[in-house]
Parts: structure tokens; C-alpha cells; sequence
């Protein structure tokens, strides 16, 4: 006989973590229902997730309101989760943008600015010679300018955050089931769960499985949503680079043209017990339509291409990594044509969904958690929610 729920989360990633905890402070009968990291990848026959890492990129500076405002919330919020589940994963290092002056007011650089300033967020600019001398780490290019916010910027661990969040949603009565979910279906009065080891029901189920949202019928109708590839490398840091790299803060940097932009992840120890600095790009192109190419490819180390020329940047713009030894891994990033996460409800009034990261959620994750609950509890979101901004668009 299928177990009873009023609610059941899927997905036990960023999002849906956050949800559950969330959840578990409103109301009894809740299931959080997501598999566990895999211990072996390439044996590995299920899902996979993006948070499995140590590190992401955490700030306020964003040239969508929608996106600061998230940000801001969650971290409002990062010291509590810390302090109640005794899990530490936010380090306030403060994160630099950089870049040449804004040409236009369509650049993201000067829609960043105006956002940060109609919000108060503190965020110094930097002109070239100033920019050099406060973080010599880099040698950047001598016409860009950079924007610092020194606190509430940094990174977070997604792995320990998620053990956080996890933690709370259980001792506040939610139950963990870490399987991973096959088949979702509105049956009228409820929605049925189905897994490789049973059946549950909900009065209401909140899908948020990320990249795999469009996989293993979870959904009535596919998401208009784009499963991309994305490849990061590692550096690994001696004591003579950690001697230099260690001060530095989160960095992203822009070139002339926008979307070649890079993020830098500062040294970061990792569980193999090296200490690694990390960085992505946003150019890969393309998508995955089934669950086995998008398996496949989490079984890689990424694009050998895109790998060699993250580390020419990285080289380039940080001279002082030279000659350390390299790694590269595969990762999946969700983008939505709205280029805001998905938090609404399907056909069914009774399955929701949040979906969509657009490679900038990690640090949001909580707060779009948060709303995802409110889905589930209230059945919508309000205009101080941006609730009409995150309606979902369907194929």
C-alpha cells in the first residue's frame, strides 16, 4: 500500500532541500524524495546533480533585480542555517566583478550598478591602477575596471549546504527518502510518486530536479528548458600558490565581449585533502535531450577544448598558477528562455514545479526554496515574490 503524504518535494538538491526545510516549519506530513551523490560515476546508472562540489560563487551584484533580490534574502539567511544545523559552508571572502567600462546602459556591468545602487548594496569601483594594487593575485588587462562587494559575497559549499538543509527539513519532521523518483502521476484527488521501491502519495508534489526535470515523467508536459553542458577546471595549489592565491575574493571577469566571461573560484580545499582553484566559463553550446547523453556526459571531465582554454585564462590572467597541475570535471547548467527560474504550477493544479538555475542559483538556492514552499502552502506567488515573472513556459 502506497504511503501517505500532504506534500513530497523531489529533488534533494539546492532547491529542493531548501523547499523541505522551508516546509518543515509550516506543516506536518512532508517527504523530501532525491537519491544520494553516487559513490562511483562511472558504474553510476541514475540521476546526477550539479552541487556535487565544494564550491560556488555567492553575491548580491546582479544586473537583474529579480536574481539580487534572491540573493539577498538567502543570504540574510546563511549564518542561521549555519548556526542551527552546525554545519558551516559560507565563506564571506567578498566577490569582484571585472571588466571594461560599460559601453551602453544594455551592458550588464552598468544595469549590476544601477541595481546595486537602487538596493544599497554596498559595492566599491575600482579603476584600473586601484584594481592592481588591491588584488595583485591578477594581472589584469589595463582598461578594465573592477566592482568589489566586500561582504555578503563569497562562496558556498552546495554540498554542505545541502547536508544543512537536509539535516533541518528531517529533525523538523519532514521524511528523507533518498530514492530517485520514476513516474509522477495526477490521479485526481492526488498525485502518485513512484520509485524503483514503492509508491507514495501527495495532496500536492513540487518538482525540483534540476537538469532531469524533463526526464522519467515527472512532469505532464516538458519544460521549456535547456540541459547545457559546462566544463571546469582545477588548479592545484602548492604552499608557494596558496602563499599568493589565498587573500584573493570570488572573481568573475568580463572581456570585451560578454559572454566570454569567466568565474574564479578562490583555493578551496577539497575531499581528497588538495586545495584547488577553480574556474568555469558560460560559452558551451548545445543541449541534452535524454537522460543518457546527460548520464554520459557527468561521466566525462568535460570538453577537452573548452578545458585547455579555461586554463590559457587562467594562466593569462593569473600568471602565477603556472605550472600547476590540472584536472577538469563535467557539469550541467539549466537555462530557461525567461532567463529566470521556473516556480509555478503544470496542467495539474496539483504538481508544481521549480526548475531553471541559469548558472546563477546556487547562491539563491535558498530563497527560491523558500518559494517553492509557498507554492505548495498557498497555491501562487505575489507580486513581492516576483510571481509572475516565474511562470513556467512549457514546450
Amino acid at each position: 500500500m502506497a504511503e501517505s503524504f500532504r506534500y513530497i518535494v523531489i529533488g534533494g538538491g539546492m532547491f529542493g532541500a531548501a523547499a523541505a526545510r522551508h516546509l518543515s516549519k509550516s506543516t506536518e506530513g512532508v517527504a523530501l524524495i532525491g537519491p544520494a551523490e553516487p559513490l562511483d560515476y562511472q558504474s553510476h546508472d541514475g540521476v546526477f546533480a550539479s552541487h556535487y562540489d565544494e564550491a560556488r560563487i555567492t553575491r548580491r551584484f546582479d544586473a537583474d533585480a529579480l536574481w539580487a533580490s534572491f540573493a539577498s534574502r538567502s543570504l540574510d539567511r546563511y549564518r542561521e542555517i549555519e548556526d542551527e544545523s552546525g554545519i558551516g559552508f559560507y565563506s564571506e571572502v567578498g566577490c569582484l566583478f571585472v571588466g571594461p567600462q560599460p559601453r551602453s546602459e544594455a551592458d550588464y556591468l552598468h544595469r549590476a550598478s544601477a541595481v546595486a545602487l537602487s538596493m544599497a548594496f554596498p559595492v566599491e569601483t575600482l579603476p584600473p591602477t586601484q584594481l592592481a594594487n588591491r588584488f595583485p593575485q591578477f594581472d589584469f588587462p589595463s582598461h578594465v575596471s573592477g566592482y568589489h562587494e566586500e561582504t555578503k559575497a563569497g562562496h558556498i559549499n552546495p554540498r554542505a549546504l545541502v547536508r544543512a538543509q537536509t539535516l533541518l527539513a528531517t529533525r523538523g519532521g519532514v521524511r528523507h527518502i533518498a530514492q530517485m523518483v520514476t513516474s509522477v502521476r495526477d490521479e485526481g484527488d492526488r498525485v502518485r510518486v513512484e520509485t524503483a521501491d514503492g509508491d507514495y502519495l501527495a495532496e500536492r508534489v513540487l518538482v525540483a530536479a534540476g537538469a532531469f526535470s524533463n526526464f522519467q515523467t515527472l512532469l505532464p508536459r516538458a519544460l521549456a528548458l535547456r540541459a547545457a553542458p559546462r566544463t571546469v577546471v582545477f588548479f592545484e595549489l602548492g604552499e608557494a600558490e596558496m602563499a599568493t592565491f589565498s587573500t584573493m575574493p570570488s572573481t568573475i571577469v568580463f572581456t570585451d565581449r560578454e559572454e566570454d566571461h569567466v568565474y574564479i573560484l578562490p583555493p578551496v580545499r577539497y575531499p581528497d585533502g588538495k586545495v584547488y582553484l577553480k574556474l568555469g566559463g558560460d560559452i558551451e553550446a548545445g543541449g541534452f535531450d535524454r537522460l543518457e547523453d546527460v548520464q554520459a556526459w557527468f561521466r566525462t571531465s568535460g570538453d577537452a577544448a573548452e578545458r585547455q582554454r579555461l586554463i590559457d585564462i587562467a594562466v593569462q590572467l593569473m600568471p602565477g598558477l603556472a605550472g600547476c597541475p590540472t584536472s577538469s570535471a563535467a557539469c550541467v547548467a539549466s537555462f530557461t528562455p525567461t532567463a529566470r527560474p521556473y516556480a509555478g504550477y503544470t496542467a495539474s493544479p496539483r504538481i508544481a514545479v521549480l526548475a531553471g538555475g541559469n548558472f546563477v542559483a546556487a547562491k539563491s538556492s535558498d530563497e527560491i526554496g523558500r518559494l517553492g514552499s509557498l507554492l505548495l502552502l498557498q497555491g501562487g506567488l505575489g507580486e513581492d515574490d516576483f510571481g509572475h515573472q516565474m511562470a513556467p513556459v512549457f514546450q
